[in-house]
């Protein structure tokens, strides 16, 4: 099992990664461990990309998630399959809102409820943008990607990848 999670924040990506590990026991990376030095300054893009694939070589099977196309583009090859979610922006907004604290990105629940309305902004600006975040570009890797792969457009159909997309070793 090597699982690429594509998609807006508050997709899901995390929410689905979470039960997957629960049922296979895998390790899973969230991009934002490696696409960020401490804080909200990104890292440069290839020392990004080559810790993935530092981490893709040290792991037989793996889930890994997140919305930056410029860092799943190089390794997207990896993957067995890819998992689309694209739950539309309202449903991302609402994910958002009810998501529990974060500690591994925030250092308190304060910190976190904080930098909410700016979260909320970036969310709603996901089909008009254009950079390696928005739907044209996630749209386009999806797309473009030859192996197996599935969009799933509402949360409450995440529950069928088990049985509609994942591929059983």
């Amino acid at each position: 099992m090597k699982i690429i999670l594509l998609g807006n924040a508050g997709a899901g990506k995390s929410t689905l990664a979470r039960k997957l590990i629960a049922k296979h026991s895998v390790p899973r990376l969230s991009l934002d461990e490696v696409a960020f030095h401490g804080g909200t300054e990104r890292r440069p893009l290839q020392d990004s990309i080559e810790e993935v694939k530092r981490w893709i070589a040290e792991n037989d099977h793996w889930i890994i998630e997140g919305c930056y196309s410029d860092i799943i583009e190089p390794i997207l090859n990896s993957c067995d399959q890819l998992i689309f979610l694209n739950p539309g922006v309202d449903a991302c907004i609402s994910h958002c809102r009810s998501r529990p604290w974060e500690p591994e990105k925030f250092g308190s629940r304060r910190e976190q409820d904080e930098n909410l309305e700016n979260l909320l902004q970036w969310v709603r600006s996901y089909v008009d943008r254009t950079d390696e975040y928005g739907l044209s570009r996630h749209r386009e890797l999806y797309d473009s990607f030859k192996g197996k792969k599935c969009e799933f457009n509402h949360p409450d159909d995440y529950e069928s990848a088990e049985t509609d997309c994942l591929s059983h070793e």
